[in-house]
């Protein structure tokens, strides 16, 4: 007797409503914004200040946080090597779906792993995953320390911290890097600019 969940006893089922018909009704293309970086470095604040943007452009988005995810989808996950990647595995799988929808899907996650970035960025057709890389230094993370979290890490108290005692590793060919110039770091709302830039020159703000 066959297990409902066979593999072999499970089909796609398709929808004559596409992604090209909600494309076009939505007059914008489905992608994912993955933004990755040390915890401190901006990512949420950036994604925030991206779809702010977007809605001020009428252009329909939705932030995927990771903080956010672990309250619900993803609270049954620990911080260990598998459960990071299954975290991620379980929040590309999701993105995907948004852009299916025709949406624009921000994802902001340290995502530490250069492994689990690639499995979502193959998830979708390569110019659809725009990978934004917030190249932080450390020094200033842990100056910002919204959370505590980084003197707790220092203090022993939090294991596998990443940046501290779990190695994070940098995008080697990100769509868009952001950076302090001189020093001096760009505004949330620069930064938001700088990709919705990106999106406007790839045609993603028009079906």
């Amino acid at each position: 007797m066959s297990a409902v969940g066979n593999g072999n006893n499970i089909f796609w089922h398709n929808c004559p409503v596409g992604k090209p018909e909600r494309e076009k009704l939505l007059n914008q293309k489905g992608c994912v914004v993955w933004i990755t970086g040390l915890s401190g470095s901006g990512k949420s604040t950036v994604a925030c200040s991206l779809s702010r943007e977007l809605y001020a452009l009428g252009k329909i988005s939705y932030v995927l946080d990771g903080d956010n995810l672990r309250h619900g989808l993803n609270k049954d996950l620990g911080f260990k090597a598998e459960d990071r990647a299954e975290n991620i595995r379980r929040v590309g799988e999701v993105a995907k779906l948004f852009a299916d929808a025709g949406l624009i899907c921000i994802a902001s996650l340290i995502s530490p792993y250069r492994r689990d970035r690639d499995f979502c960025r193959q998830l979708l057709p390569e110019p659809n995953f725009i990978e934004v890389f917030m190249n932080m230094p450390l020094e200033l993370c842990e100056a910002r320390d919204a959370k505590g979290l980084y003197k707790l890490a220092r203090e022993g108290k939090i294991k596998g911290f990443t940046g501290i005692d779990d190695p994070y590793e940098p995008p080697l060919n990100c769509e868009i890097e952001l950076r302090q110039n001189d020093g001096v770091c760009p505004t949330p709302c620069d930064m938001a600019k700088q990709i919705v830039t990106f999106l406007e020159e790839k045609g993603f703000l028009q079906a």
